[in-house]
Parts: structure tokens; sequence; C-alpha cells
């Protein structure tokens, strides 16, 4: 959003050096700079891929940017068959929304967070294990909350994204040993798979109900 300089950029300048701290090559904070741009360290423009599969009985959505459609595509779809998944629409069974992370601050929870979220448009306020502040939006109101959250609330913005979150009557509360094992797999084969951007389920977790991989964030 900022631009790819961090110069000019703080939220990108914090990111960065927090990429550094948790010892993340600079090939791949280069990487991750290009993709926020739509495009790749190559230059080559950028396109979103969103592959919808199941490993029974469990929905997945999983976003992907790439610079070839084709090669992505068939990669993920011999990676699904090879960890018991298929391809089919899941979409149906899931919404688009905002998510917003704030850093946690002294004294403020989702009690102090609450009714100004409410104002400018939050569907959800949680905490997450670290402490943080999580508001979920419509996506169409994710820069608005954002900018009136952080005003008047004086925190600190972490990240910002979209997500696929599982609808009401779609989510599963728990999955058997044999299948969860298997889609553990799924999850660490596609978070090594370049351009994979957020693995999205309806199994139901504390907090994080659809969650299954870490999404990127696209507003630095």
């Amino acid at each position: 959003m900022g631009g790819e300089d961090p110069a000019f950029n703080p939220r990108l300048a914090l990111a960065i050096a927090t990429a550094k701290r948790g010892g993340f090559p600079k090939a791949s904070i280069e990487i991750a700079i290009a993709r926020g741009q739509g495009r790749s360290t190559s230059g080559a423009a950028l396109e979103t891929l969103t592959i919808e599969a199941v490993v029974p009985p469990v929905a997945l959505m999983i976003d992907c940017q790439t610079d070839s459609k084709a090669r992505a595509l068939q990669d993920l779809r011999l990676l699904l068959k090879n960890h018991g998944a298929t391809q089919t629409p899941t979409a149906y069974l899931f919404e688009k929304r905002g998510r917003i992370k704030f850093h946690s601050k002294e004294g403020v929870g989702v009690d102090e967070v609450f009714d100004t979220a409410l104002e400018a448009g939050a569907l959800d306020v949680i905490l997450d294990e670290d402490g943080r502040i999580v508001v979920d939006t419509e996506v169409e109101a994710i820069k608005t909350a954002e900018s009136q959250i952080a005003e008047e609330l004086e925190l600190q913005l972490d990240s910002s994204e979209t997500i696929w979150f599982p609808k009401a009557d779609t989510k599963i509360e728990s999955v058997d040993p044999g299948p969860m094992g298997e889609l553990s797999k799924l999850q660490e084969a596609l978070e090594e798979y370049p351009g994979v951007q957020g693995v999205y389920t309806n199994v139901e977790t504390s907090g994080f109900e659809g969650v299954l991989a870490r999404g990127m964030s696209d507003q630095s």
C-alpha cells in the first residue's frame, strides 16, 4: 500500500526489521516485497489463483499468487492428490472477510476495543494466542476500520488481509486423528510451495475458525 521503498513506507520498514530479527533470508524478504507490489522478482506480473479442495470431511480454500497460473495449478493439483485431497467446489461454504491484527497494548483488550470496532464496521473482535487484538470486518470496510481503530485507541497495526471464513453452519468442530494428520501434512507441503498466500479450512479451532495456515498480509 505504501510502496516498495522502506524509506518512504514505515510499515514496510517495520515488517523488514521484524523479518530480519526472525532470521528470514534476504532473498525471501525481497520476494515478499515484490509480491506485495504484484510482481515476481523478475518483474513479471503476478496473477491470483484460488483453489478449492476437500480432504474428507474438511473443505479447503487455497490462495496463491503466481507468474504462471498453468504451472501453479498443475503443481498444486499434484500436491493435493498426493495428500488425499480432491479438487472440488468449496467456496460456497465460506465467505470473504477482512482481518486486521493490532499489536498488544497494556490495558487494552476486547472490551476496550469492541465499541470502537463496532462503530467502524467490525464483525468480531478477539484476542489471539499472542495477545494481539484481531478484528474481523467486511472486506470493503478493512481500510476504514483499520484507520479508525488505530487512531482512536492508539494501537499499532500488525497486519491487514482478506481471508476465507467458514459460514456458521458449515464449521466442523472436530476431525478424527487420521484425516487431521493428513491435513497437517498437506498444510506443511502447501506452506513450502512458492506463492501460496493462505490456506483456510472449515475446521473450528480456538480463536481462529477456518485458518489452518498463515495468511500473508497484502497491506504492507
